[in-house]
């Protein structure tokens, strides 16, 4: 995003809630409005924050974290539960919802939840030096990453719906898919150079890997305190105030009676979401169903050296950063349906192109790269295209509600797909790491019917949505 864009954002309004004669005035024109230029300084807080929040995920998520467990020696259900907790674990996103909503602001609430999420991964740092100097052993260290990971990710559960909802009133929704476009550009690019060159760090440290994975995970625990020190310049939100806000588009001063927020119960009622949600959670199951064992396959069954995962993996990074910009693009033109429709389709053959993947030049220098390069520009979509729709599906009132019930479904569905991957791969009669990814395959052609379903507010309908894809290619032609 370039600073043109910027200097021409236009303010967002949080409205002032007024008492007159037992009514309730809501207007937009109320000094409590975002200014230009607080939007200016939380975007760009906003996109240093990933870049650090990136750095911190390294060791604690991803390639380094399965490394890790691998060579402790985990078995593949271990492996899966790794997988599988941090999105098991968004059940309890609701609650983190509603608790959130009780706060007068998010900044605090967020410093609070992921604060001491951050802090508690020292502990793992410490277990691991003390396993370097034999003082704990393979086993009980696996037991430890494993519960680290559940307590922080349960804490992170907290925070998520909340921090999403900020962010979703702070970017102005005609700049949504260019600003997470550009800001998650930013993030691959990150990891494009920072997972190379911890994996290198790691294989080539000279106190061996062990040792070498505690430093890189407490170099990533002070980037995950600079992070959250980024978001003390984004201007705060207090969600008392948010929820009573209109809906899209209506600018106009409104006069009511005060509503209670609505319960989880009534956000059921929202046709359009449930479509939304059945989607979205099938589609989280058909991709985790196979997606963490990608990683299992190099490691384990292929043997290749941690430097060889994250030289694909930055790979994977570099067509991510390029395809969030022009995926961002596109789906501000052309709706973030008809996006996901593509991708998915190409998303269904990811899996089988796996299969016969081995160790010869031939598979390590073409046909796995070519797998990262198609995995990355999908995946990108995916992200992106999702979290618009959401955005785009939920209400203002009670939008944490709405993110949060999605995040449970979505993470429910993603650790029930993890959990029984790890079985079928432990399974030899339904064919092991093959058969897995053939299911996957098929769940995931099954997982784009209910796309077509979709409500998008303000887009038409799906299949004039194609029409206009194929007169924009045929004009381009």
């Amino acid at each position: 995003m370039d600073s043109t864009e910027l200097k021409n954002l236009e303010s967002a309004y949080i409205p002032e809630i007024i008492i007159v004669d037992d009514k309730t005035k809501v207007t937009l024109n109320s000094p409590l409005k975002i200014p230009k230029e607080a939007i200016r300084t939380s975007l760009r807080a906003s996109t240093i924050d990933v870049v650090f929040a990136n750095i911190f995920a390294i060791p604690t998520s991803g390639i380094l974290l399965s490394n890790f467990v691998v060579e402790l020696g985990a078995s593949p259900i271990a492996f899966g539960m790794l997988s599988s907790i941090p999105m098991l674990v968004n059940l309890i996103q609701p609650l983190g919802a509603y608790f959130s909503e009780k706060s007068t602001s998010r900044f605090r609430y967020s410093l609070l939840i992921f604060g001491t999420a951050r802090s508690l991964w020292i502990i793992l740092a410490i277990a691991i030096f003390l396993a370097n100097w034999g003082l704990i052993n393979s086993d009980d260290l696996i037991n430890i990453t494993l519960v680290i990971v559940l307590v922080t990710r349960l804490l992170e559960g907290f925070g998520s719906a909340s921090w999403l909802s900020w962010l979703a009133i702070i970017v102005p929704h005609r700049l949504r898919g260019r600003y997470f476009g550009f800001r998650n550009s930013v993030g691959s690019l990150t990891n494009l150079i920072c997972v190379p060159l911890a994996g290198i760090a790691v294989s080539t440290w000279h106190g061996g890997t062990l040792q070498g994975y505690g430093i890189a995970m407490a170099v990533g625990i002070l980037c995950g305190y600079i992070s959250l020190g980024c978001q003390y310049f984004k201007y705060d939100i207090n969600p008392q105030h948010h929820n009573w806000a209109p809906e899209h588009g209506n600018k106009e001063a409104v006069t009511s009676t005060p509503e209670p927020s609505s319960s989880i119960l009534e956000i059921f009622k929202d046709f359009n979401f449930l479509k939304f949600l059945f989607y979205f959670g099938l589609s989280m199951f058909a991709i985790n169903l196979s997606l963490p064992f990608f990683n299992l396959y190099m490691l384990d069954t292929l043997s290749l050296d941690v430097r060889w995962v994250t030289i694909y993996a930055s790979i994977q990074a570099a067509v991510n950063l390029l395809f969030f910009v022009i995926w961002g693009r596109l789906a501000d033109r052309f709706g973030n349906r008809l996006i996901l429709a593509f991708v998915g389709s190409i998303l269904v053959i990811i899996p089988f192109l796996w299969l016969g993947v081995g160790t010869s030049n031939l598979d390590l220098w073409l046909w796995l790269p070519m797998i990262h390069v198609l995995t990355g520009g999908t995946s990108a979509a995916s992200d992106l295209c999702n979290n618009n729709l959401l955005l785009g599906v939920a209400p203002i009132r009670n939008q944490a509600n709405y993110f949060a019930i999605s995040a449970a479904v979505a993470g429910a569905s993603g650790a029930l797909g993890t959990t029984i991957g790890g079985f079928i791969v432990q399974n030899g009669y339904l064919g092991g790491l093959t058969g897995l990814f053939i299911i996957s395959s098929l769940f995931r052609l099954v997982a784009l019917v209910p796309l077509v379903f979709i409500n998008e507010p303000r887009r038409k309908s799906f299949m004039e949505l194609i029409q206009r894809f194929r007169q924009s290619l045929l004009t381009a032609k």
